[in-house]
């Protein structure tokens, strides 16, 4: 006896497809989603900016002192108030090659503004704009750091602090700093291994623990003196 020939069941193929475009979707959006994540938006582009590392360099000295900083961080203010003028003048010297790098660990600490993350943008603008104020820039944002647990700086607050610091304040400079246009970049900034918080320093690559006395921290680790 001849059997019945099967019937095609369209509804079951029809869920199955469905099922599989729904699939791909939510791995397509995921991936995006992850993307979106990852992705450190627009990177300031100037020849003192490491686009990898994310460092800022000053001078061109044989030795290379590098630190990793926060803006709001008290104790980076303790750091820079100890050994920034040692520093400074080192630069000036030609004795060494400095490069901060400015991480936003304790955004959690400013209510909410991520003060952390848009000093560091705004510090990474002007190191685009205009380098040669930069670091006087930079060492202004010690002078008038915040406390921990307040809102911070306002943006137009840095905007005037660069002014007062030298800074060339273009039209494009001060819309990129209210734009906060580098703060992704910022926040995927890292610490180095090794490093369990901020103010980090290293002394040709390796980490050199902080006593804020500029002789033993920096001085007695230059190669050429």
């Amino acid at each position: 006896m001849a059997t019945a020939a099967r019937k095609t069941n369209w509804f079951a193929i029809w869920i199955s497809v469905g099922v599989v475009v729904v699939l791909v979707g939510v791995v397509a959006i995921v991936a995006l989603l992850n993307s979106r994540a990852t992705d450190p938006g627009p990177v300031p582009a100037s020849s003192g900016i490491n686009r990898e590392t994310g460092a800022i360099t000053f001078g061109k000295g044989p030795d290379k002192v590098s630190t990793y900083v926060d803006f709001m961080c008290p104790y980076c203010g303790q750091f820079e108030a100890a050994e920034g003028k040692e520093i400074a003048s080192l630069v000036d010297e030609g004795k060494i090659t400095l490069e901060v790098h400015p991480v936003t660990i304790l955004d959690r600490l400013s209510q909410g503004t991520e003060y952390s993350s848009r000093a560091a943008s705004a510090f990474y603008a002007v190191a685009e704009a205009d380098p040669a104020n930069s670091y006087a820039f930079f060492r202004a944002l010690y002078d008038n750091q915040p406390k921990e647990q307040t809102p911070g700086l306002t943006d137009d607050e840095l905007i005037t602090l660069a002014k007062d610091s030298g800074v060339t304040m273009t039209a494009k400079l001060e819309k990129t700093i209210k734009d906060h246009e580098y703060v992704g970049f910022a926040q995927a900034q890292k610490l180095p291994e090794g490093a369990t918080g901020t103010p980090t320093l290293m002394v040709n690559d390796k980490i050199v623990p902080v006593t804020y006395d500029p002789k033993a921290d920096i001085l007695a680790n230059l190669t050429s003196r």
